[in-house]
């Protein structure tokens, strides 16, 4: 039975924009290759760490939810570790108040943007 989960993960702030890009269609590819189906990302950018790691300062996030099966998370989470341009990564499931808060959520940025 699959299981809506979210992650997101941390990339080197040295990496070029193309590298970036190439990294996260990696992961969006693993999943999609394990059956997983992706619901919804988004790239938050570079961004300011709350703590300096292997003395940086800054990362680009991304975020990604997806519907996916359990044994999935486990091939996700050796690939963040495999790949030293992952600095650090968060992989959770969803409870349903969860599922239906980020609906809600979405559905309002939506409206933001199609109101500019």
């Amino acid at each position: 039975m699959k299981r809506h989960y979210e992650t997101v993960f941390i990339l080197t702030p040295v990496l070029s924009e193309a590298q970036m890009k190439e990294t996260v269609q990696q992961f969006k590819s693993l999943l999609e290759d394990n059956g997983a189906d992706i619901v919804h990302q988004e790239d938050w950018g570079l961004r300011k760490l709350a703590y300096p790691i292997q003395k940086k300062t800054t990362g680009f996030y991304h975020f990604i939810e997806f519907e996916a099966e359990p044994e999935v998370i486990e091939k996700l989470e050796v690939g963040y570790r495999r790949t030293e341009r992952v600095v650090r990564f968060l992989t959770f499931k969803m409870d349903k108040y969860a599922i239906e808060y980020r609906n809600r959520k979405r559905v309002k940025t939506e409206e933001k943007t199609e109101e500019a």
